[in-house]
């Protein structure tokens, strides 16, 4: 079992940056592939930067050359800067960790961002 809890939320006016944290406890977190998904209401939860075991960062479109996530093991726990924030990156955002082994998915609770124009 893995818990996820995420912290750096906000209210930003456009332009400006925000650092979501989220801190794991459990096992395996070293090679876990680790994540930020972002959901607004009516729509679904949707992909915004993965990182795996070996550093592999993946990121949608919207994400790259704004975004960056970063993961320590030692400390467990998983970051994504968000610089020059839009209107539209407001949304609740949720850390993930999935263990491959496993075939397990573990979610955070979810931090809400809200970018003002």
């Amino acid at each position: 079992q893995v818990q996820l809890v995420e912290s750096g939320g906000g209210l930003v006016q456009a332009g400006g940056s925000l650092r979501l944290s989220c801190t794991a406890s459990g096992s395996k977190f070293d090679i876990s592939t680790v994540g930020w998904y972002r959901q607004i209401p009516g729509a679904q939860r949707e992909l915004v930067a993965t990182q795996t075991a070996g550093d592999q960062r993946n990121y949608a479109s919207f994400a790259k050359g704004r975004f960056t996530i970063t993961r320590d093991n030692d400390k467990a726990t998983l970051d994504l800067q968000m610089n020059d924030l839009k209107p539209d990156d407001t949304a609740v955002y949720y850390c993930y960790v999935y263990q491959r082994l496993s075939d397990d998915s573990y979610w955070g609770q979810g931090t809400q961002v809200t970018v003002s124009s």
